[in-house]
């Protein structure tokens, strides 16, 4: 089984299937094309074609290297002209009777040495092995969409293949250029399994008309720098095809988190299966179009909306990083600003670090020398709450502990003028437990930044059942003003972001709990998979692991559900004090400074 991999079949010449075979042929391979429809494969090489001119046209290529690439692609439409192939990849549809119809014909025509690969992301590679007469010489190799760009593969080992055929895959792999996993046989892999429980979980947080379209995608593009919101990806992924998968997850995990959303199964059976269908979560131009177009759901024009009250003057109550630069952001943008600490000292060291950022930024070019002085004299630094008497807005940015939020509102509610707005930047405690402690909980809302204020443009705008109209309009106005972007959340556990993004963390812990994939592999899935800033334990360790487990366990007191309970290993790593970069030690070990 050490061959070299050199002739290739590539079954099923769809998007996928001509992603695939345009790579092998750019790296040198003979590539055989087999589809059954004469349509597809004539589209696979006008595909070909249109990919290789514009690669020449870039300079890329010469147009000897594009003729040479385009002799090594031929297609056919029967099983047959694999014969010669010492490896075969099908991407056929996703079901077993289609794929096991192939795997049978094939095993009758290729040769004994041949490698079977299942291109699959949802279905049990070991069952198809077992129906093959050469169950050790079959695994899957998961490219990702678009497979020229992507450079993620996920490399498929069953219980029943031999390694030196996954060393031959895993060596191909990277000479195309790819980054190889090595994973087990369960549905959805590494990538796929961890990006479709929270695809599931936005699908349904949408569903129960928590927060709109526009806004769960909105935050978790600005709050986490995914490169596409979750309702969109699943309308560029289909959503039958996600539908799919969760099923395939859910039969082998029986976790209520993979049981798909009702709604994808509705808008399945209605035929909008996403951009294909030029209509799903949103609607597009045309089908297959990338163009969203407003239809009956798009937000109204804000034009009769509620009018919010004037704000001049902020306060914002706290000493720490998140306090500094929110106030760092009112400054800017024109407010005065009291920053209130439980100390005069705290105070003045909190401004002090806001000159430090103001500086970092005039050095970059970002911020005049002007505007620097400008800003920090808008700020005045105080060691009571007392001095918010006359402040429009007060938002507190001080520990994530309930109690302590309860005394300082108690507190704000007896200093602050009547008609102040009072925000908490909680990110996971409920609203209206503040709210409730003061005699004015209508004028109470959530105003939950990201940290770091100056820098992340996302605002989590959170009303209780008790917030006024007016002051939910202040808030949403106040935050176009400093240049961040409001969405609207109701009051519960991790609002929008927390909510879709945490579950997600907690489920790639149970997965290096399991043995069932290494922490790096599963970094590397993420950010070469699903375009992730960072991987899961990357993210992990800078949030700080003692941050995560408090709200991981937060959601699994508000939700009750069992698949939100956080991870053992999250717990063992706090208990130890390995808390990730700030102690030196999380899931991994960092240099001492």
């Amino acid at each position: 089984m050490d061959t070299p991999l050199t002739t290739i079949a590539v079954v099923g010449l769809g998007t996928m299937g001509t992603g695939i075979a345009e790579v092998l042929a750019r790296a040198g391979r003979e590539v055989v094309g087999i589809d059954i429809s004469e349509a597809a494969a004539r589209q696979a090489v006008a595909s070909l074609e249109a990919s290789t001119a514009r690669s020449v046209a870039r300079e890329r290529i010469t147009e000897q290297e594009r003729r040479d690439i385009l002799a090594r692609f031929r297609t056919f439409s029967d099983l047959q002209a694999a014969a010669d192939a010492e490896l075969v990849i099908e991407v056929v549809p996703e079901t077993y009777e289609i794929k096991q119809q192939v795997f049978r014909e094939l095993d009758a025509v290729v040769s004994p040495t041949a490698i079977l690969a299942t291109g699959t992301n949802a279905l049990s590679v070991t069952r198809l092995a077992a129906e093959s007469q050469r169950p050790e010489c079959v695994l899957g190799l998961h490219f990702f969409n678009p497979a020229p760009a992507m450079k993620l593969v996920e490399v498929v080992s069953s219980v029943l293949t031999a390694p030196p055929a996954v060393e031959s895959v895993t060596r191909l792999a990277r000479e195309l250029g790819k980054e190889p996993v090595a994973v087990g046989d369960r549905p959805g892999f590494v990538a796929d399994g961890l990006l479709f429980g929270y695809l599931n979980q936005a699908a349904a947080m949408y569903e129960a008309n928590y927060a709109s379209r526009e806004d769960i995608d909105a935050a978790m593009k600005l709050g986490c720098g995914l490169p596409m919101g979750p309702l969109a990806l699943l309308d560029l992924i289909g959503i039958d095809t996600a539908r799919t998968v969760l099923e395939a997850m859910y039969a082998a995990s029986r976790d209520r988190l993979h049981a798909p959303a009702p709604v994808l199964g509705q808008l399945s059976e209605a035929g909008l299966t996403g951009r294909k269908a030029g209509r799903g979560f949103y609607t597009y131009d045309t089908p297959g179009g990338q163009t969203v177009v407003p239809d009956a759901l798009t937000p109204a024009a804000s034009a009769g909306a509620v009018t919010g009250r004037p704000v001049t003057s902020v306060g914002v109550a706290g000493s720490g990083t998140m306090a500094s630069g929110i106030a760092e952001v009112f400054a800017k943008a024109g407010y005065a600003v009291v920053l209130a600490a439980r100390s005069q000292e705290k105070a003045d060291t909190a401004k002090a670090r806001i000159a430090k950022s103001l500086e970092r930024s005039v050095s970059k070019g970002r911020l005049t020398e002007e505007a620097r002085d400008e800003t920090l004299a808008r700020i005045t630094p105080a060691g009571s709450l007392d001095s918010f008497a006359d402040v429009d807005l007060a938002v507190e940015a001080v520990a994530e502990d309930l109690e302590v939020k309860r005394q300082l509102f108690q507190t704000l509610d007896k200093v602050c003028k009547p008609g102040a707005v009072l925000a908490t930047t909680t990110s996971s405690l409920p609203v209206v437990a503040v709210a409730r402690v003061t005699s004015r909980p209508e004028d109470v809302i959530g105003m939950h930044f990201f940290n770091p204020a100056p820098a992340m443009k996302l605002v989590e705008v959170v009303r209780t059942v008790l917030t006024a109209d007016d002051v939910h309009a202040t808030v949403r106005e106040v935050c176009v003003k400093v240049r961040k972007h409001p969405v609207d959340c109701g009051d519960r556990a991790g609002f929008i972001v927390n909510a879709l993004l945490f579950p997600y963390l907690n489920n790639a812990i149970k997965m290096v709990e399991e043995h069932y994939a290494t922490l790096d592999d599963i970094d590397a899935a993420m950010k070469l998979g699903g375009g992730y800033p960072m991987g899961p334990f990357e993210l992990l360790d800078v949030v700080g692991l003692d941050v995560s487990l408090a709200i991981e366990k937060v959601l699994h007191a508000e939700f009750r559900d069992p698949g939100l309970a956080p991870a053992p290993l999250l717990e063992h790593l706090v208990a130890a004090g390995c808390l990730g970069r700030k102690t030196g030690r999380g899931f991994r070990e960092y240099a001492r400074r």
